[in-house]
């Protein structure tokens, strides 16, 4: 009875690894850059938000140069974001007290993609907290747009130019 037991626990460690080996070979990134702008008169202390970025995909493109295509993705969400001061060159995030950033699309809905509730102080980078939001939607579509929602701590003399470098983990099933 022992040896029975080992055997299905052999085959279910080896199943579960391989299912996990199949999916790593079916994995890859879309690496998305934009800029957000804050600008010098922005409220002080409420939520308010950024202009909206619109952003066009290119993904019938990735997908092909991954061995893929739309309809085999199955799923898509947000691996990493992180937001960098471009410029000025001498400010960080000091600025910032908290924020969100969303997606949306002409087909309906938005998504809360990441946030960071309390922004550190004295970093000119900083990472958020990915919501593991299904993405699929606004990926496989041609274009989305990026909204972001910021609460602004201290008043800002200047515009700040903000670079969003942003990883989404994709996942197909095989062609």
């Amino acid at each position: 009875m022992k040896q029975l037991q080992l055997a299905v626990f052999v085959l279910l460690a080896f199943f579960g690894t391989s299912c996990d080996k199949v999916d790593d070979l079916l994995t890859f990134y879309i690496n998305q850059e934009e800029t957000i702008r804050v600008e010098s008169n922005f409220p002080i202390g409420i939520v308010t938000p950024l202009s909206p970025i619109p952003v066009t995909t290119n993904s019938e493109e990735t997908f092909k140069n991954n061995k893929t295509r739309a309809e085999l993705v199955k799923d898509v969400s947000l691996n990493k974001l992180t937001l960098t001061i471009a410029d000025p060159a001498g400010e960080n995030f000091d600025f910032l007290r908290s924020i969100e950033i969303y997606l949306s699309s002409d087909k309906g809905g938005e998504t809360r993609i990441a946030y960071l509730d309390e922004v550190p102080k004295g970093l000119k980078s900083i990472e958020l907290k990915s919501t593991n939001a299904k993405l699929d939607q606004y990926i496989k579509g041609e274009t989305y747009t990026i909204r972001t929602k910021a609460v602004i701590g201290k008043p800002i003399t200047r515009d700040i130019s903000i670079k969003a470098a942003m990883r989404f983990k994709v996942t197909a099933d095989p062609i």
